[in-house]
């Protein structure tokens, strides 16, 4: 009940919105109030020294008290600031909490109901199906694969044995053949040289042997 009232309302994460809101805001103006509380402290130094070259002690002191009470306001506002930071840390982590715890939740919901939709013995009931189906399927793809009519009455070992029977009688012929003489092999023939061709100084050396014979 406690987790419920603190995670479970959306209207819950819309106050925490708006009060992170409001602590931005506030802290701004605290931020704003620091800084002319530092000037206004400035400014009151800056007035002491004026009147401490004029001889004017008593007012000069009477500035360093002032500026003394805008410190300790700074401080104070600062100790403001440290408790709103703190504030928005703290809520800042709640809401994202929040956030995770409703993620989960949503997320065992879901995974509830997927298990409602799917229960563990419809599960083995589909197995069981799936598993019988398969089994039909190879009986049926065996009983496809078996031989039917003229085929299915062969005799496989028989076919063997006439398969080595036909084997052997065709070593036996190759063995039985003549061997065939290999016939000679024609001679190569001469290259045909082209007879020499007469020329002028041929039939001149001709001419003249004739004539020496006689």
């Amino acid at each position: 009940m406690f987790m419920n009232r603190l995670f479970g309302k959306p209207k819950q994460e819309t106050n925490t919105l708006q009060t992170l809101d409001k602590l931005n805001e506030t802290l701004e103006m605290l931020e704003k109030k620091e800084g002319v509380l530092l000037k206004k402290a400035a400014g009151e130094v800056e007035r002491a020294k004026e009147f401490t070259r004029a001889k004017n002690k008593r007012a000069a002191i009477q500035c360093l008290k002032r500026k003394k009470l805008y410190e300790q306001q700074v401080e104070q506002l600062g100790n403001f600031q440290l408790r709103i930071h703190d504030q928005m840390i703290m809520l800042e982590g709640a809401k994202a909490t929040t956030e995770t715890v409703d993620a989960l939740r949503t997320g065992a919901a879901a995974m509830k109901n997927m298990q409602k939709a799917t229960n563990i013995d419809d599960v083995d009931k589909t197995m069981d199906e799936i598993n019988e189906q398969t089994e039909n399927m190879k009986q049926i793809q065996e009983a496809l694969s078996n031989p039917v009519g003229f085929g299915a009455d062969f005799d496989e070992d028989e076919l063997e044995a006439e398969l080595e029977e036909l084997e052997s009688e065709e070593l036996e012929e190759q063995l039985l053949q003549p061997i065939r003489p290999v016939p000679n092999a024609p001679e190569p023939k001469q290259p045909v040289r082209p007879a020499p061709q007469k020329t002028a100084h041929d039939d001149e050396l001709a001419a003249l042997q004739a004539d020496m014979a006689l």
